[in-house]
C-alpha cells in the first residue's frame, strides 16, 4: 500500500529543498539542519528539515539527466 506521506531522504539520497527550489544529495545533519550538496558537486548548503523532501521518480530522473547532459557538454 502506498503512503501519501513523504519521508525525509537519508544520507546519500537525492532531496528537494523547497525553500530554495534546489535539488541535491543529502550529506548529513548538523545543528538541526540538513546539509545538501548539488548533484554535480559543489558547495553544500544548509536546509531546514521541514523544507526537505524526497523526489518523485520523475523529478529524480530529470535531475540525473540534467547532470549527464551538462557533463556531456563539457566532455566528461
Amino acid at each position: 500500500m502506498a503512503s501519501n506521506q513523504q519521508t525525509r531522504p537519508g544520507i546519500g539520497e537525492l532531496a528537494k529543498d523547497s525553500a530554495r527550489g534546489r535539488i541535491g544529495v543529502v550529506m548529513g545533519e548538523v545543528g538541526g539542519r540538513v546539509q545538501i550538496r548539488p548533484i554535480g558537486g559543489g558547495r553544500e548548503w544548509d536546509a531546514m528539515p521541514d523544507k526537505v523532501a524526497a523526489l518523485s521518480a520523475r523529478e529524480e530522473l530529470s535531475a540525473r539527466l540534467a547532470v549527464k547532459n551538462d557533463n556531456s557538454r563539457v566532455g566528461l
